[in-house]
């Protein structure tokens, strides 16, 4: 199972190939997606991205994840996020989501099995 290209991005929106859902903050893995909700896991831009956040996507059998920090990136990861993906033998990349996106896209088109948390504000 691929996972799914993102196919547009703007201030509050996205959306991935083969979903009718536009998402504001959305989780993307091999064969799915869905609305990253902050509220499940408590998150906010401060601490930022928490392993919580993170579980479903590394549960699908990831290889890399791409977190996108958001347009500004106001959304925080820190270094214990990225050292729980690592723990897992997940590879990481932390970008501003425009470019997050573009990696993540590259990346599934490479039939590479990544998934990712994307913010599409702030």
């Amino acid at each position: 199972m691929s996972s799914p290209e993102i196919a547009s991005l703007s201030w509050g929106h996205m959306k991935v190939k083969g979903c009718s859902t536009t998402y504001k903050d959305c989780k993307v893995w091999p064969g799915g997606s869905r609305t990253w909700d902050w509220r499940e896991t408590g998150t906010n831009h401060s601490p930022g991205v928490q392993p919580a956040d993170l579980e479903e996507v590394v549960n699908k059998g990831v290889k890399t994840v791409v977190i996108g920090r958001g347009m500004s990136e106001a959304l925080q990861v820190p270094p214990s996020t990225v050292d729980y993906l690592k723990k897992n033998g997940i590879d990481v990349l932390v970008l501003q989501t425009e470019k997050a996106v573009k990696e993540y896209n590259a990346l599934a088109a490479q039939g590479v099995r990544v998934g990712g948390v994307f913010h599409s504000t702030c």
